[in-house]
């Protein structure tokens, strides 16, 4: 997986418009598991990303909280390789849903759909290493 800045030169495909988002964060808790009726795997977790500006002399801290949700294949891995506080790279879409509640009233979700992802620390595996459980 490669997170380099869009390039479009001598690269049709990156004229037309994408729906493509990269984010680098941490878990906010650890990925939720649920298996569907037809056996169709899905993971759900939530990715902080903090950006720094200066205000006057002081620095802020934007964090903004986004919901991942993971399919298949990639939710076994999430579910796998991820925890509370984990580093992760990620890669996947925007999707907007909308409903009507039990209450009447409408709700609203903006998530990222998960293509890809790369721990980049705090995994399982390295967790199990600093108390000595994996050789």
């Amino acid at each position: 997986m490669t997170f380099a800045p869009f390039n479009n030169q001598n690269r049709p495909e990156m004229n037309t418009m994408r729906n493509t988002v990269q984010l680098i964060g941490n878990l906010g808790g650890d990925p939720e598991a649920k298996e569907l009726p037809n056996g169709n795997k899905l993971a759900t977790m939530s990715v902080a990303t903090t950006d720094r500006y200066k205000q006057g002399e002081e620095w802020k801290d934007d964090t903004q909280w986004h919901r991942v949700v993971a399919w298949g294949k990639q939710a076994e891995r999430v579910i796998e390789k991820l925890r509370k506080g984990s580093k992760v790279a990620l890669q996947g879409r925007l999707v907007h849903r909308k409903w009507d509640g039990k209450d009447g009233q409408k709700h609203y979700m903006t998530e990222v759909v998960l293509s890809d992802f790369q721990a980049m620390g705090n995994t399982v595996e390295m967790v199990k290493r600093q108390v000595g459980q994996l050789a």
